[in-house]
């Protein structure tokens, strides 16, 4: 059995507006994401030079929304909404931003760096 907590022995993720708190219990990975007004991956972490090579998130992602809205736009068109108490299941390669005038909260899992992303320098 174990337990972990975001409040404390997180690892903290900063991509500009974009914050994540991630804990760890062997394989699984939670991260608390939180999205503050006007973020958006392109202006966040793709312009600063922050995911590499990449122009849009290359991982795929699976959470829960706790509060607020989060757009989500695919590199192929096609876009959502997501909002408080919505699960979403994202594959990679998308752009995502806040919507309206709070913070998007929520939590996502995942097996682990090397097993979710497929390579160490992917994570988070």
């Amino acid at each position: 059995m174990q337990k972990a907590n975001f409040e404390t022995g997180y690892e903290l993720v900063e991509f500009g507006r974009i914050v994540k708190r991630v804990v760890k219990l062997d394989s699984v990975e939670a991260t608390l994401v939180r999205f503050g007004v006007g973020a958006s991956v392109e202006e966040d972490a793709v312009a600063p030079g922050l995911l590499g090579e990449f122009n849009a998130c290359p991982l795929p992602h699976v959470a829960y929304i706790i509060e607020g809205a989060i757009r989500i736009r695919q590199t192929d068109g096609s876009e959502d909404v997501f909002r408080a108490g919505d699960i979403m299941m994202l594959p990679p390669h998308h752009d995502a931003w806040t919507v309206g005038d709070e913070d998007c909260l929520f939590v996502e899992f995942s097996r682990g760096s090397v097993d979710y992303y497929g390579a160490p320098e992917l994570a988070h």
